[in-house]
């Protein structure tokens, strides 16, 4: 019985913002765990870093761990891609890391708005495509910064293995990645693009700043 409660809570409140979804949002980056988050072509869109990084700052921190959201014909995805720009600043070999049923049919997803269903955490089917992207926001990392969020996030993969949409979705899975490098998190009940756009916001602006002044 209570799990249907929370069920019945969760398709509540998506529905109540079913119809809140914006076009896609801008891409914002920032450098290591600076508040300042300034507006960039997206990695996976353009390859390149865009003008929010100097060179110099791009030479020192040539690795990214980018939180996105991509439209979906549910309500969306959550996910985070990660890699190293080249000296052109582009995207080399990105990798995906974004919790969801283990199938293709859409049956595990129905039965895991009820029961814990098998999941995977790489790519999905949209994950790197600009067409799809709701929202993002990449973190530009130095070498030692990378490899540290990478082993949070490999050892986060290896632990998630089930999928519900009230309890473990792929917001949560998300929010574990952004906690483990010291971000404050949205609930997870918000649509995936809500919840990277509130993700940005709660850990970079002038409120951040000020908040953990």
């Amino acid at each position: 019985m209570r799990n249907i409660a929370i069920l019945i809570v969760t398709c509540i409140a998506l529905a109540t913002t079913g119809c809140q979804d914006l076009p896609p949002q801008p891409g914002y980056v920032s450098i290591g765990q600076s508040r300042i988050a300034s507006i960039a072509p997206s990695v996976t869109a353009t390859g390149r870093a865009g003008k929010a990084a100097s060179p110099s700052r791009d030479k020192e921190r040539p690795y990214f761990v980018e939180f996105r959201a991509r439209y979906a014909l549910s309500y969306g995805h959550t996910y985070v891609v990660f890699g190293r720009l080249n000296e052109a600043g582009k995207a080399v070999n990105p990798e995906v890391a974004g919790l969801h049923p283990a199938s293709n049919s859409p049956v595990p997803y129905v039965l895991g708005h009820f029961m814990p269903v098998p999941a995977e955490t790489g790519w999905s089917d949209g994950d790197l495509e600009e067409q799809y992207r709701a929202a993002s926001w990449r973190v530009m990392l130095n070498k030692a910064e990378y490899d540290d969020a990478v082993a949070k996030i490999r050892k986060l993969q290896a632990r998630a293995g089930l999928w519900q949409a009230s309890v473990y979705n792929c917001n949560a899975f998300t929010g574990d990645i952004a906690r483990s490098m010291g971000y404050k998190v949205p609930s997870r009940y918000l649509r995936p693009q809500q919840f990277v756009t509130k993700l940005r916001e709660l850990n970079t602006g002038p409120k951040a700043a000020a908040e953990n002044s």
